[in-house]
């Protein structure tokens, strides 16, 4: 295929104006230089205004990495041995092998795996591959295991999932910040700017988190309770804030249903019994309440922290909860919103590579949503399977009696990031057939039947959505490698094996005008975003449902998308976490990143300039003394799924009834739970009973 159908550059440009290949700030650059490409600030971007974290600034170490995958990858099975073959031997093998498992187990005997940092374009044809091409049911993402708990909640409570529902900048001008279980200051530094200047302008920064991170020592308070209590929390901040008066009553009277359900639910959450159940003082709550009750400003945001659990959901809605009560969500400068974690977790999950989902953020069992997207690909109605399994338990499901025998992987690494990994491996290895798409010789692509190389962020155009719901253009800017094609290419080239009834296009702008298309009239309505506008405009914020409208950088001003335009109280208790501490497992284990590493390091591990010191894990210095171990000295963490020998890192930052491991490095997720959220199926990553022991 040409350039032109595949989005790649030719010849390469001297500067290119794109996107940095990480998280959800999707942080404007500047690529320049044909031989050697080098970062640059590109200060007209209004997210990151030429700043960057040192990931950002060093994402061109990956380009023409050694490791780097150039021709596809055949095991054989008996010996291990990888053999090189054609694209076309590649494609026709894939093609005969699915077509065999289909006709041996059904249309399900196939599933998609797909991930939170794939492009638009790439999620919504992985979606239409499986639906389409493929006829199976069985997709979904690893964003499942990001903010899904917040989707969910969002979905809920305002009738419509955007992480953040207003320009991050709008934080500057609150009075009072919360973050829940987010250390920004690490995880997407250029956004920590926002919070320092929401302090210059005379605001207050509060932090809940167990751990004291670089996020809490910008923050004016930070609150710390043991992992798994921020529901409880925040019951215990409404119950005070109901005490004392500061309801916004006509707000919760005029804009909202559920309240009086809430002010029961609440009265019960006392300080002092929130301190028993959170770890956190009664006098903190209350200084926690009594901020938020002075603000006329206020934001919640929440993130991983709060969200990786088995009540995440409620959790969420919880925080949600507070927010209504003192009328913020809608009001200039306030309200909530969810700090979304990889590059394109929000985008990822509006477009069709979610079990339940069709392009647009419509379920796929309306029967309306199921016409208007089968009308734009050609196809019948009712030739589109119904709902799959979620994320973890189509993982589970891999290999077994009633689940699929093979897996096409597009942008995961599931044996690192996946919990409970060492079951999840197990099911890998029992597949009749794994396929892998990835930049580089992977954990997971180790484990593979096929490798299949694919180009990386400089070297392909498409779009992603951020944080903030702004749809934004990664901009291509050196041909890829002779040997790799995108994944578009593909999913193309599979889709014409398999007899898929309607073509598929491998040109990035066709298939995100059809995109447009296909979520017109949803909640994530694109349909008037082109790639012309996205450049002339530094991005477009959905919903922008025609070529004249502005798009919405602002959402819930005058109603919500729920059928009475109300938002949704929603009354939860707290259950705690699924496995509590106990004699065998005393600790609370909790993971989470660090600043010079991404998701499972597959990228970040190879880039030379990164640190790359392998995990560890922080113990307080009282239960460093109680086990006899100094920092440096060699620890092992034990669960009740596995053991990991990682180097003591002895702080005063972390409770003392608290272990934090790093989750970057295969290993780690090995250790975590996977019990699930009943409404996102979120697993809990966050928290799970542990021991700790010199050694």
């Amino acid at each position: 295929m040409t350039a032109a159908t595949t989005g790649r550059p030719s010849p390469t440009p001297a500067t290119t104006d794109t996107h940095c290949p990480y998280c959800s700030l999707q942080c404007g650059m500047r690529l320049e230089g044909r031989r050697t490409t080098t970062v640059q600030p590109w200060v007209d971007f209004p997210v990151n205004e030429g700043g960057l974290c040192r990931k950002g600034w060093t994402a061109t170490g990956l380009l023409g990495h050694r490791e780097r995958l150039t021709t596809p990858l055949v095991r054989d099975r008996a010996t291990g041995a990888w053999s090189a073959v054609s694209w076309d031997q590649v494609l026709d093998l894939v093609a005969e092998r699915l077509r065999a498992v289909q006709a041996a187990y059904g249309p399900d005997g196939v599933a998609v795996f797909g991930g939170g940092g794939l492009t638009n374009e790439k999620a919504y044809s992985l979606g239409k591959l499986a639906r389409v091409a493929l006829g199976t049911s069985q997709i979904d993402y690893n964003g499942r295991w990001c903010m899904s708990s917040a989707a969910s909640a969002s979905t809920r409570a305002f009738g419509i999932d955007r992480g953040l529902p207003f320009p991050l900048a709008d934080v500057e001008h609150a009075d009072v910040v919360v973050l829940v279980g987010s250390n920004l200051a690490e995880t997407m530094p250029p956004a920590a700017r926002h919070l320092d200047r929401c302090r210059e302008n005379g605001g207050r920064v509060v932090v809940v988190d167990p751990r004291r991170t670089p996020t809490a020592d910008r923050a004016d308070l930070l609150v710390q309770p043991v992992p798994g209590g921020d529901l409880a929390l925040a019951l215990g901040v409404l119950h005070l804030l109901v005490a004392g008066g500061h309801v916004d009553e006509e707000y919760v009277a005029t804009r909202t249903v559920g309240w009086e359900a809430v002010r029961e639910a609440v009265a019960a959450w006392w300080p002092e019994r929130v301190e028993r159940v959170t770890g956190v003082a009664a006098d903190e709550v209350r200084a926690l309440a009594a901020l938020l009750a002075g603000g006329e400003r206020v934001v919640v945001l929440t993130a991983r922290g709060a969200e990786q659990h088995a009540q995440g959901s409620d959790t969420v809605l919880a925080w949600i909860d507070v927010a209504l009560a003192l009328g913020m969500p809608g009001k200039p400068h306030a309200g909530y919103g969810c700090l979304t974690g990889q590059g394109n977790g929000q985008g990822g999950r509006e477009h069709g590579q979610k079990a339940d989902q069709l392009p647009g953020y419509r379920l796929i069992d309306d029967p309306a949503a199921r016409a208007h997207v089968a009308a734009v690909w050609g196809v019948e109605p009712d030739s589109l399977p119904g709902r799959g399994r979620s994320a973890y338990e189509l993982l589970e499901a891999l290999g077994t009696e009633d689940g699929p025998r093979a897996l096409l992987v597009h942008g995961s690494n599931i044996v690192v990031s996946a919990p409970h990994a060492t079951r999840v491996q197990e099911r890998l290895e029992s597949l009749d057939l794994l396929v892998v798409c990835d930049l580089v010789m992977s954990e997971t692509a180790a484990l593979a039947d096929v490798v299949l190389p694919v180009t990386q962020w400089a070297e392909e155009t498409g779009t992603m959505t951020n944080l903030e719901g702004r749809v934004v253009l990664r901009q291509a800017h050196r041909p890829a490698p002779d040997g790799v094609r995108s994944d578009l290419e593909v999913i193309a080239g599979l889709a014409e094996r398999l007899g898929s009834p309607v073509p598929f296009s491998a040109d990035p702008e066709e298939v995100f005008d059809e995109l447009g298309r296909a979520s017109a009239g949803g909640r994530a309505d694109y349909a008037g975003i082109t790639y012309d506008r996205i450049r002339a405009e530094h991005g477009v914020f959905w919903p922008c449902p025609a070529a004249d409208h502005p798009g919405t950088p602002r959402l819930f001003a005058d109603s919500f998308p729920t059928p009475d335009g109300r938002a949704r109280f929603h009354a939860v208790e707290h259950r705690g976490p699924a496995e509590a501490p106990c004699g065998d497992y005393p600790l609370h284990l909790t993971t989470g990143r660090v600043l010079a590493q991404y998701q499972s390091g597959a990228q970040t591990r190879r880039v030379r300039d990164l640190p790359d010191d392998g995990a560890f894990a922080e113990l307080h210095p009282l239960l460093a003394a109680r086990i006899g171990v100094a920092d440096g000295m060699a620890v092992r963490v034990a669960t009740r799924r596995g053991t990991l020998r990682v180097p003591a890192r002895v702080v005063t930052t972390i409770r003392p009834d608290t272990v934090f491991v790093p989750f970057h490095w295969l290993g780690v997720n090995r250790l975590v739970n996977d019990a699930l959220d009943p409404a996102s199926r979120m697993p809990e990553f966050k928290v799970c009973a542990a021991r700790v022991e010199a050694g």
